[in-house]
């Protein structure tokens, strides 16, 4: 297979020229091509193979222990001017950025085989949707970017002789994390990764175009990527009403977008439909309305915790053709982790190829252990996901950990307001985020590691998109974090939760109340299902009790926040602050 694209086949020759593999290979994305990588891999030890009869078409993989997470020190946007990253990034200058990587790029393919990947982030032809193509030296990044996205043949027809494309650049090298580096050229609309075999580094369709580009284009283009999950709560008149969300990590994003209805409200009939659990391309389409795709085909989940408590539908998903990152791996070539189903291994082979035992001191998977599994094998998955329009969006929804500032849910009184509400998103560090516990970590929309440039212009941007639109989104927060006295979680959360989005789905509808507070609209008691829970009125009366105490001294947070990002932050932003202090005066 080849490229009829004058430009795609020129900056390829480049590329080899600068990286010298032995071998070149265009992937057609076929299924013949797929068995003969994973043999391929089989032979080198990149991949081992799990057991068929149990886990078919799985396969394992362990990265290098100094490669097992996102490394955000090393990630860079490199734009002429510093201050169009702002200080929510780090920044290179382009020259010093191309220059420092050229020096590991040099030679890093010799004895290896180039892998060119055309893919596209969406449907193929959608008017949502950008391809991109990534060279690449690991069978690991071909096979995952396979599930991950829509790649080969049909992508370079659709690429034609003159589309635009995503470059995109990734050696593995010699994996030294001192000559590692994840550099985002938005300017040039090319990415490189060097140094890195782990998932998030070197997928460069996720984060790196589907967030950190993504949102650079999305500014300019007049759309919206965000890192938020898209999912459809279908009532029992066969209503659906889609919901777009934005989490920070280790507050149950994906469950929630794979949620399974709780006793309590299955008699209700109700239905939940997953369009994704990470990312959405938000456009105005010609209703003037807000709508979404998700741009990835697959899921990359974290796998400690996931149970068939927490996520069922997703323990479903990965019963076959998953890819296993850095997990327990068994002696009968089966797969576990902590916070996973049992039983427990009597013993198996830890995710740094050590012995392990239970009562071992070291961890059996890591704590950021992987699967990546087609989006279509989840039970709950939507027939929306390939849509070329995507779905409607009724609603946004922001969420942290909160144990004490924040109720269980709460709605914005305008598109404005709601946008300050999330650029003053935060979480609480647990215990097993690094940093200190309990330290409130801002994160607004959850795009703090992924926006592509200013988040003071981010903000500017999203007020824009609310004044293009001729029906906004309603805009909420939830909070299913909140404690007691003793430290007990109020809410059970999980499957729970869609008594809140049942709310919130009803306030779409205009069909349910709010109570106007100082902070946006909450539920009226009445409003919650508590059918089947043991919580009183009473208590959920504490969920959603605000504190004007407590937001007073919050508001100093975000005035220090917004003040990082100086002259460029939007009035209305300050605005809505002054207006919030106002309200709460006391």
């Amino acid at each position: 297979m080849t490229s009829k694209h004058p430009e795609l086949n020129k900056w390829v020759k480049e590329m080899v020229r600068m990286c010298q593999p032995d071998t070149i290979v265009w992937i057609d994305g076929s299924d013949e091509e797929k068995k003969r990588l994973e043999a391929e891999a089989f032979k080198t030890g990149e991949l081992i193979e799990l057991n068929q009869e149990k886990l078919p078409g799985c396969v394992y993989h362990r990265t290098n222990p100094s490669d097992v997470a996102r490394t955000e020190h090393l990630t860079y946007i490199c734009t002429k001017n510093k201050n169009d990253a702002g200080p929510n990034n780090n920044w290179m200058k382009p020259a010093d950025a191309y220059k420092k990587a050229k020096e590991i790029f040099k030679g890093s393919m010799a004895g290896r085989i180039m892998y060119v990947i055309p893919f596209s982030m969406g449907p193929v032809g959608s008017p949502f949707s950008k391809i991109g193509v990534e060279l690449t030296d690991s069978i690991y990044v071909v096979l995952n970017m396979r599930i991950m996205t829509r790649i080969g043949r049909d992508v370079l027809e659709k690429l034609g002789k003159d589309g635009d494309f995503t470059k995109g650049l990734h050696s593995k090298a010699d994996l030294d994390v001192n000559r590692r580096l994840i550099l985002h050229f938005p300017e040039d609309n090319t990415i490189w990764s060097v140094g890195s075999g782990y998932g998030g580094n070197v997928l460069l369709g996720k984060k790196c175009l589907s967030l950190r580009l993504g949102s650079y284009l999305g500014r300019k283009e007049g759309w919206l990527a965000e890192h938020m999950l898209i999912m459809g709560i279908e009532d029992p008149t066969g209503y659906i009403a889609y919901f777009a969300a934005a989490f920070p990590s280790a507050c149950g994003k994906t469950n929630l977008a794979m949620l399974v209805p709780p006793e309590g409200l299955k008699k209700k009939g109700y239905r939940i439909w997953t369009v994704g659990d990470d990312i959405a391309w938000m456009r105005i389409d010609t209703d003037g309305g807000l709508w979404a795709v998700n741009p990835e085909a697959g899921f990359f989940g974290v796998a400690p915790g996931t149970n068939a408590k927490t996520n069922p539908n997703m323990m479903a998903a990965i019963k076959k053709n998953t890819i296993y990152t850095n997990v327990l791996l068994t002696k009968e070539k089966t797969v576990w982790w902590e916070g996973g189903d049992p039983p427990i291994p009597s013993e198996g082979i830890d995710w740094q190829g050590k012995v392990w035992q239970p009562g071992t001191k070291e961890l059996g998977a890591h704590p950021n252990s992987r699967f990546t599994v087609p989006a279509m094998q989840c039970p709950s998955i939507s027939n929306r996901l390939e849509h070329h329009h995507g779905v409607p969006i009724s609603a946004i929804i922001f969420g942290g950990r909160r144990a004490k500032l924040a109720p269980l849910v709460y709605e914005a009184f305008t598109w404005q307001h709601g946008v300050y509400v999330g650029a003053t998103m935060a979480s609480e560090r647990t215990a097993a985020q690094y940093g200190k516990q309990g330290e409130v970590r801002r994160d607004p929309m959850a795009m703090l590691p992924f926006c592509g440039y200013n988040m003071a212009d981010y903000f500017k941007h999203w007020l824009k998109m609310g004044q293009k639109m001729t029906r906004t989104p309603k805009i909420f927060n939830v909070n299913w974090f909140k404690t007691d006295e003793t430290g007990n979680f109020l809410w059970p959360g999980f499957g729970e939760n869609l008594r809140v989005l049942e709310w919130i789905m009803g306030r779409c509808r205009y069909k349910v109340q709010g109570v106007e507070t100082p902070i946006g609209y909450v539920p009226k008691l009445d409003d919650i299902d508590l059918t089947g829970l043991d919580i009183t009125q009473n208590d959920l009366g504490k969920m959603l009790s605000i504190d004007k105490n407590e937001w007073v001294e919050e508001l100093k947070g975000h005035e220090e926040f917004f003040k990082m990002f100086g002259s460029r932050m939007p009035k209305e932003i300050w605005d809505e602050y002054k207006a919030l202090k106002k309200k709460l005066a006391v």
